[in-house]
C-alpha cells in the first residue's frame, strides 16, 4: 500500500459513541503521553471485563496556538456505558457532523507524507470552507470533540505503510 490518504475530506454526520478513556496533560510530547497510557487502559479494560466497539483512538481536547496537544485522551470506544473510576474516566463523542480524512502510513517520517501533513491538509480544506472545530481560549484552541482513530496501528500491524488513522472533528456552531 502506498502512502496515501483519502482523496478529500468529507462530511459525516454521526451518532454518539460512549468510550472510556485516560486523560492526560502532555508535558514531554504526545508519544510519551500516548504510549504510557495506552497499556494502563488496555490492562484496565482486561481487569473489568469492557467490551470494545471500534478501534483505540486519541481524543484532543486543547491544542497551543501551533496547534501542540496541551491535553488529550487514549481511548477506547464500548459498546455500552461503563463507570469509570479514578484512572479510566467513562465519556461520551457527541452525535454530530464530522470533516474527517484518512490518513495511510507512518505518524512521522522525513521522507514520505506523514500524519502531520495529513493533519495540516484537513485544517487547510476546514479553514478554506470557514468550518468551525474549536474556541479559541487563552492557551491556545479547545477543541469539542476533535478524534485521531487508529484503525490499523503499531499496535496490531508493524508495517508502518499499512497504518491508518482516520481524523475526525465535529463542526461546531461559531
Amino acid at each position: 500500500m502506498s502512502h496515501t490518504t483519502s482523496p478529500e475530506p468529507e462530511i459525516h454526520e454521526r451518532a454518539a459513541q460512549p468510550y472510556l478513556g485516560i486523560p492526560r496533560e502532555v508535558t514531554s510530547g504526545v508519544p510519551d503521553a500516548v504510549d504510557a497510557a495506552f497499556p494502563a487502559l488496555f490492562a484496565w479494560l482486561g481487569e473489568h471485563g469492557a467490551e470494545l466497539s471500534g478501534p483505540p483512538f486519541i481524543r484532543f481536547h486543547e491544542v497551543d496556538g501551533d496547534g501542540a496537544p496541551l491535553a488529550l485522551e487514549v481511548a477506547v470506544p464500548v459498546a455500552a456505558e461503563l463507570p469509570g473510576d479514578d484512572l479510566v474516566r467513562a465519556g461520551t463523542l457527541p452525535a454530530g457532523r464530522y470533516v474527517t480524512l484518512v490518513h495511510a502510513g507512518p505518524y512521522r517520517s522525513t521522507t514520505v507524507p506523514d500524519l502531520a501533513a495529513t493533519r495540516e491538509r484537513l485544517h487547510a480544506w476546514i479553514a478554506a470552507r470557514g468550518i468551525v472545530y474549536g474556541h479559541e481560549t487563552d492557551r491556545g484552541m479547545a477543541l469539542p470533540c476533535c478524534v485521531e482513530h487508529l484503525q490499523v496501528s503499531p499496535g496490531t500491524e508493524p508495517d508502518f505503510t499499512k497504518w491508518r488513522t482516520e481524523l475526525a472533528y465535529l463542526i461546531v456552531d461559531r
